[in-house]
């Protein structure tokens, strides 16, 4: 990896995500939790739910990532609240094949994920990246499940 792919990587726009991310910490009493690992890097996002109507109505998060996986999380926090299992899903397929396949930005509201469009090129980013998404759809779920 050159520098000006680092620079490009970790851009100023990434790092101010990384550094405000929303929905911080733990919820004092989550219908769902879940944690998702990147075996690779070992970045961790622990996530606890609320739901009701089979909606996101509380939502918390506790990030252990590079700063990929940090504006990812971030991007997630602006958005959360409102959504179903249903757009989540939607929105972890897109961002996946964003990422893996070249495919287009996630449909709004999750178009922030736009920024980490520079990461398709460095695959081993990705797992990071997609932390924070799997983990808010394995809580909904098991929040489903539950109800």
């Amino acid at each position: 990896m050159s520098d000006s792919d680092l620079l490009s990587l970790y851009s100023g726009r990434i790092l101010a995500l990384a550094a405000d991310i929303p929905h911080h910490g733990r919820l004092p009493a989550p219908q769902a939790s879940a944690k998702k690992r990147s075996p690779l890097c070992g970045s961790t996002v622990t996530v606890d739910v609320v739901t009701q109507d089979g909606r996101v109505v509380e939502f918390a998060q506790d990030v252990k990532a590079c700063a990929l996986g940090q504006a990812a999380a971030s991007v997630l926090g602006t958005v959360v609240i409102g959504r179903t299992l249903a757009e989540l899903q939607t929105a972890q397929t897109q961002l996946r094949a964003m990422l893996k396949e070249g495919g287009p930005v996630p449909d709004a509201p999750f178009a922030g994920f736009e920024v980490l469009s520079p990461a398709r090129e460095f695959k081993n980013r990705h797992a990071s990246i997609l932390l924070a998404l799997e983990a808010v759809c394995e809580a909904m779920a098991a929040a489903e499940a539950a109800a």
